[in-house]
């Protein structure tokens, strides 16, 4: 999840944004205690044993793709790296740190060391994918290099920003992909998993797709259009729905989409037709009606017919109701005449996948910049846990005719990558095609701590490159359940490396 929050000024949602510093107020003074302890007692054990200062190189991954689909989209990049820039320990956080005791009562944490992260710098260099990047297991979305104990101390934060956005614009797109070009609203803050669960949603399912959000803090602090209706309890409070209608009419003219379903959708259909009616004539147009509940196939075709026959064809409907892909999916193809959807608790939460899984590797270590890299691996009897190894980076292919991707292959950046791969679990071997194209992905955005200029885009051309980027997946990769299986490559020498370090490990008995 986000963990800060950025701070826009919002005059005209055409207008690019202006990213101010974390918001002081919404959480406190310091992030660096959102860790889990055993970051902290790593940390202080490599100050302890002088591996504080080796410098060590990181992945952040996951190793299966989320919702039995063909890719995800990389979301979370810029969150992170904020949330890098103004990280440090507080007075506070130093004075907390110092009330924790071990099993014998006495301080768990040194004084010496307490000191020592009071004026700790997180200088790390950072590279990532481009935020909105189409992505798959097993490839680095962030690659974090610096000392040690610096980079350790960074795990569990970059993971709960990345994790849970990208499973959430990941699920935002194939929601949007359901919809066919309908547009899709993100109404999921009252079911959200807390503030931040809302806030760190709703911008990644901007970037997954959704046109907009009801979430207005989120619209203040990232710049997503905000949309909404009204809710049963307006049509409640007054005498009769039609009254309500007009008294919603009369106090905002220029947002009147009617929810028509309190009582009877048929009669409040008709009713949301005569305020149109009495709209129209005073220059204004009803901009929808929404449908919450029932059988919304039957409901909206019978919708579509009453207001069609009173000449307001162009009045969309809007349908929500515990909505999800394949809900809309089904309903797309049964005809139902809805044309804006407005998903809520199934995207908010993931309802059908709660977690992404991504997890936080050594890849490498050394004593000093001065001495060669010491490769490092962790292996498991689960083949998918076995970790890669070396300083990766991704190469993509893709089609000079077609444009569409056809396969990446991960190599090593210290040796000159070949055409020849290898599949990462049974070993094969492939090639691909000399007059294939490429890019490599990771891209320098951090350097000693600081956030390198114009690497972090606005929000809305995140998610234009987002959408360019699912426009370039084979359409066997973009169904609801995927059959097809993207190639993700280990390239020869760096699979060769990795096999001898698994055979040296066992042998040694010591899997790292």
């Amino acid at each position: 999840m986000t963990l800060y929050i950025l701070l826009t000024i919002n005059t005209d949602p055409a207008k690019e944004y202006i990213t101010m510093p974390k918001h002081p107020l919404l959480y406190g003074e310091s992030l660096a205690l959102l860790t889990d302890l055993y970051q902290l007692t790593m940390a202080y054990g490599y100050w302890q044993t002088d591996y504080a200062e080796k410098e060590a190189e990181f992945t952040l991954y996951f190793r299966h793709l989320p919702f039995k689909g063909g890719y995800a989209i990389a979301a979370g990049i810029a969150p992170a790296l904020e949330f890098i820039k103004s990280l440090q320990f507080t007075d506070s956080d130093i004075h907390y740190l110092a009330s924790l005791t071990g099993q014998d009562n006495q301080p768990l944490f040194s004084v010496e060391f307490l000191d020592y992260l009071a004026v700790l710098q997180f200088d790390v260099d950072i590279d990532a994918v481009p935020e909105g990047s189409v992505i798959f297991a097993h490839e680095p979305l962030l690659r974090i290099r610096g000392r040690l104990l610096v980079c350790q101390l960074l795990e569990t934060a970059l993971l709960t920003i990345v994790n849970f956005q990208t499973l959430i614009a990941s699920k935002a797109a194939r929601v949007c992909q359901a919809a066919q070009g309908d547009s899709v609203l993100e109404f999921g803050l009252r079911r959200a998993q807390g503030i931040d669960g809302g806030i760190s949603a709703s911008r990644a399912a901007y970037i997954g797709g959704c046109a907009a959000t009801s979430n207005v803090l989120a619209g203040k602090l990232h710049g997503i259009p905000v949309k909404g209706t009204h809710a049963h309890s307006w049509v409640m409070a007054f005498e009769d729905e039609l009254t309500a209608f007009r008294r919603y009419a009369d106090s905002l003219p220029n947002n009147c989409t009617f929810l028509v379903d309190t009582y009877d959708t048929h009669t409040g259909t008709e009713n949301a037709i005569t305020i149109a009616q009495e709209l129209r004539e005073k220059g204004h147009q009803l901009q929808g009606v929404r449908l919450d509940s029932g059988d919304l196939n039957q409901l909206s075709q019978q919708t579509r017919q009453q207001l069609d026959e009173a000449g307001l064809a162009d009045v969309p409907i809007i349908a929500s109701n515990d909505l999800d892909e394949y809900t809309i999916s089904a309903l797309k193809a049964a005809g139902a005449k809805i044309s804006v959807w407005g998903v809520g608790t199934k995207l908010i939460t993931s309802y059908d996948q709660p977690a992404l899984g991504g997890v936080y590797k050594l890849h490498a270590l050394r004593d000093s910049a001065d001495t060669p890299w010491d490769y490092k691996i962790k292996i498991s009897a689960d083949a998918t846990k076995t970790t890669l190894t070396g300083q990766l980076q991704i190469r993509r292919f893709y089609d000079p005719h077609t444009q569409y991707y056809i396969g990446d292959i991960l190599y090593d950046i210290n040796h000159t990558p070949c055409l020849t791969a290898h599949t990462l679990a049974e070993g094969e071997a492939q090639h691909f095609p000399e007059t294939a194209n490429y890019t490599d992905l990771l891209q320098a955005v951090m350097r000693d701590g600081d956030i390198l200029p114009d690497v972090l885009p606005k929000l809305a051309d995140i998610r234009d490159y987002a959408q360019q980027q699912q426009q370039m997946l084979q359409p066997s990769l973009t169904t609801l359940i995927s059959t097809a299986s993207y190639p993700v490559l280990l390239e020869a020498q760096c699979y060769h490396i990795r096999q001898q370090l698994i055979l040296q490990t066992r042998n040694v008995g010591n899997a790292l």
